[in-house]
């Protein structure tokens, strides 16, 4: 009778530990994921020690330097093998990643920060607003939260703020906090350099105003109108040369460049094209403004 009982006290805890994994796994079904985030893409050398190693439409960005490297965004959770394949591929150590970025702690940006940590043994730098969801695995944001973690939590090494400088080799980047996004969006600005000359490299969070944002103010973000009143003026007046973004729908890098393409960094000179999405978002914000 003791065997039994304890059988099925074991059989119990292994079918309620199988309803959470479901149930976690279920939370995350129900977050869209286009095809074109988790499709394959050749990685390629944009400009000087900056290369694209993401998928065909979510952006990661890795800095090449004599001590080590820095790696922007992750793309989705299950993202880290692909990301890995791309940098060696490239002919760069995966485990010589040192330093963890995010332009936001959104599930399809930042999902694989996690393992990319684990594997690399990378410092993870987040900028304040988004360190907490990060820490949660997205269940405090603003937007998709609320339904415990949507991917695996990790916590910062370093929580980063606004025009602060992250400095790894001869690298120097510095942060730009864009919010409205997320609480903790942010920009980077940079530069780097191959045998002809310097770049300015903006890699830029497009303050996109998601379906849900309630611009008059949420209980958990008050504040995001203003913040993206904020941004859309601040973004307005930054000097760059190349500008990317965390998607490459963004900044039309397929229309810009096709596999195969021989190394030309003044692909991706376009002040027009960023002008022109700005505004795009500009009007998107205030016809959103003007429903609330």
């Amino acid at each position: 009778m003791l065997f039994i009982r304890r059988s099925f006290q074991i059989t119990l805890l292994i079918s309620c530990l199988s309803l959470f994994s479901l149930s976690a796994d279920a939370q995350k079904s129900q977050l869209p994921v286009q095809e074109i985030w988790q499709r394959d893409y050749q990685p390629f050398r944009i400009a000087g020690n900056l290369y694209y190693v993401g998928t065909y439409d979510l952006a990661c960005y890795l800095i090449i330097t004599p001590q080590g490297h820095i790696l922007i965004n992750t793309g989705l959770e299950d993202s880290a093998p692909m990301i890995k394949k791309h940098v060696e591929a490239l002919g760069f150590k995966f485990t010589d990643i040192k330093i963890l970025l995010m332009t936001h702690a959104h599930y399809d940006h930042a999902g694989a920060m996690a393992a990319i940590k684990k594997m690399t043994g990378a410092k993870l730098m987040v900028e304040e607003g988004d360190a907490p969801v990060m820490a949660d695995g997205g269940n405090s944001d603003f937007i998709f939260g609320g339904r415990g973690a949507l991917f695996e939590s990790v916590k910062a090494d370093k929580v980063l703020h606004n025009k602060e400088s992250i400095k790894l080799g001869d690298a120097q980047i510095t942060v730009l906090h864009h919010p409205g996004h997320t609480k903790g969006a942010c920009s980077f600005l940079f530069d780097v350099k191959d045998d002809k000359r310097s770049y300015r490299v903006l890699i830029a969070n497009m303050p996109t105003v998601l379906s849900e944002t309630k611009l008059a103010g949420m209980p958990a973000y008050p504040n995001v109108g203003k913040d993206y009143a904020h941004t859309l003026t601040a973004m307005k007046d930054i000097k760059f040369d190349i500008w990317l973004a965390s998607h490459a729908s963004q900044f039309d890098l397929h229309k810009k460049r096709k596999d195969g393409d021989a190394y030309n960094p003044e692909t991706f000179f376009d002040q027009k094209g960023y002008d022109a999405e700005l505004a795009d978002l500009q009007k998107a914000y205030e016809k959103r403004l003007a429903e609330k």
